[in-house]
């Protein structure tokens, strides 16, 4: 979805699939452009092209780009494989926005890669807002899946964590064991927060949250930031008792699920 200065921009489309995008007049009168995109598919990316260039000369222009496409695939590690994040913030770049707004980015590459990029995003505001709505009063372990989650969030929500230690099959993303690092916690009848940037299926939080039974936790709650709509088709929203709770923004997440409770990003 794409809005400008606050408001939807209505697509339609010609009997060859081709856009028909109409921008109301007012909009175009405005000195500065904010242009919001919460990502859906690549065919936004055309959209966006023909909106900046009907812009035209602005005398400001920003996007508020909440989830960076492409940003897991932020390394090539086989011949056959294309550095889409690259191109996706070459993109971008042409655009020639003054400033362009992200929330917790998955990789620093595509900071490095952005022009005129600034993380808007306050991990600490954000997660404690949601322990905060479980009355835990902070007193929650933190679970990181992975020790770059760990190095991600740990300094900058200063709460007791421990975290996981996966072994993954990089080209197909298959979990293949995982082992969990206490940090001398004892993790037997605690609440834990599991916290992480990004979700799809939820494999990840779903084999960590059986693992995190292995150990005698209580109850468990998970947080991401961008929750991609195809967590439907995994186990984390089945009635199966293992994750209470599910937290995230409405950076790219947009179903109805009694399980999820969407946070503003704050």
């Amino acid at each position: 979805m794409i809005k400008l200065c606050g408001i939807k921009i209505e697509i339609s489309h010609f009997p060859d699939h081709t856009q028909c995008i109409r921008i109301p007049v007012k909009i175009l009168e405005e000195e500065k452009y904010v242009v919001e995109w919460n990502y859906e598919d690549d065919a936004e990316m055309a959209t966006l092209l023909y909106i900046v260039k009907h812009l035209g000369n602005a005398k400001r222009r920003e996007l508020i780009l909440p989830y960076i496409p492409n940003a897991r695939m932020d390394r090539v590690k086989n011949p056959d494989e294309v550095f889409t994040l690259k191109y996706f913030c070459e993109f971008i770049n042409d655009l020639k926005f003054d400033a362009v707004y992200v929330d917790d980015p998955h990789s620093d590459v595509s900071m490095a890669l952005l022009n005129n990029v600034r993380d808007r995003f306050s991990a600490y505001e954000t997660v404690m807002t949601a322990i905060n709505k479980i009355n835990k009063n902070g007193s929650v372990i933190l679970y990181f899946p992975d020790n770059g989650a760990a190095k991600r969030y740990g300094s900058v929500l200063k709460q007791p964590f421990c975290y996981g230690s996966k072994n993954r099959d990089w080209r197909t993303g298959e979990i293949l064991g995982l082992d969990i690092v206490t940090n001398g916690i004892e993790l037997a009848g605690k609440d834990v927060f599991i916290v992480d940037d990004i979700c799809s299926k939820g494999g990840t939080f779903y084999y960590s949250a059986l693992k995190l039974r292995e150990y005698g936790v209580k109850d468990i709650y998970l947080y991401v930031t961008h929750c991609e709509n195809t967590i439907k088709e995994g186990e984390l929203l089945k009635d199966n008792g293992l994750i209470k709770k599910i937290f995230t923004t409405d950076s790219i997440y947009s179903l109805d699920e009694e399980k999820v409770e969407v946070l503003k990003n704050v």
